[in-house]
């Protein structure tokens, strides 16, 4: 098969694409600025995220994805077509390619439908669907064709894909629609709540990012914040700490802790205890949030450990998946 077939990790947050022999080439942010008066797109991925909250009234910053699933499917098509271009370096002219994309382990018929419709229509040759946890496995190294139970919990943008993987399968799996942009979006509340402080999401993301912590930490990290005063409606700073986040982010991270119980309770028990003595592997970004493998590890009391590089992990995967491919046919 030819360099040009492509895994491509379709993200809410965002769109990682996977070259075989190439590796991850492509990393930008699920994010497309429309031109509502033109019936146009003019910026896409990390341009149009740079907008996210600074648009005039003509112009919108959207997320076409959400919660793991396209919710407009024409922007989300033209989204494609760019990245896959972008990505091969060249108009996809001659021989199209064979794409693989991954979608959360809870879409529905008609979800998955739509991006093996609209990847179709961004120049594939053909799709093959692959669901998160599968291809996060394979992204994180670990050999999902043996007998043997891998617990994997793969907290993207959008949903958290949690799944026991034996035999090349997932034996138990559940996709909950609680993620990263649910931290943003608490960190958000919070600050309303407890500071009068209005802030975008773009703020919140860089709050979660450099003081957020899902456990309480032996030393604080403090950082300022800048926002509207809910009260004067004037420009305010204030001062944010890790114990703060921690607070914030106490319910998104309790439910998915309480999706890996529900997942861990309708384990096979022989499944069951090899995870006790391998543990949970975490992927996706939201993996990145300090704290959450100390967390997971004292309420289920199993060893919890996050991928190497657990923002490409879904996406190389879904491209060693291709590569898989390649190899039967």
């Amino acid at each position: 098969m030819a360099y040009t077939d492509i895994g491509i990790d379709l993200g809410t947050a965002s769109i990682l694409v996977y070259i075989r022999g190439k590796g991850v080439v492509l990393k930008e942010p699920s994010v497309v600025a429309y031109n509502r008066d033109e019936d146009k797109i003019i910026a896409v991925g990390e341009d149009a995220r740079q907008m996210l909250g600074r648009t005039p009234g003509n112009i919108v910053a959207v997320r076409p994805l959400r919660q793991g699933v396209i919710s407009d499917y024409r922007i989300t098509e033209e989204m494609m077509k760019h990245f896959i271009t972008k990505a091969t370096g060249r108009r996809l002219f001659g021989r199209k390619p064979v794409v693989a994309v991954c979608v959360p382990s809870g879409v529905t018929e008609v979800e998955r439908k739509a991006v093996e419709d609209a990847t179709l229509m961004a120049g594939a040759k053909s799709v093959e669907i692959i669901e998160e946890p599968i291809a996060a496995a394979i992204g994180a190294g670990i050999d999902i064709t043996k007998a043997c139970g891998n617990m994997i919990v793969d907290i993207g943008g959008g949903t958290t894909d949690i799944a026991v993987i034996s035999l090349g399968g997932a034996v138990v799996s559940a996709s909950v629609k609680i993620a990263g942009d649910d931290f943003d979006e608490a960190i958000v509340r919070y600050m309303r709540k407890k500071h009068n402080l209005l802030i975008g999401e773009r703020t919140a993301e860089d709050i979660k990012i450099r003081v957020g912590s899902a456990y309480p930490r032996a030393e604080a990290d403090y950082m300022d914040v800048r926002g509207r005063n809910l009260v004067t409606g004037l420009p305010k700073t204030v001062k944010v700490n890790s114990e703060e986040t921690e607070e914030a982010l106490r319910e998104p991270t309790n439910q998915i802790i309480e999706a890996i119980h529900s997942v861990l309770e309708k384990t096979p028990p022989e499944l069951a205890a090899d995870i006790a003595d391998r543990g949970i592997v975490l992927t996706g970004g939201g993996a990145l949030l300090r704290g959450l493998e100390d967390l997971i590890s004292a309420k289920t009391g199993i060893n919890t450990m996050t991928a190497e590089d657990p923002m490409t992990a879904v996406a190389i995967g879904t491209g060693k998946y291709v590569e898989f491919l390649g190899d039967r046919f």
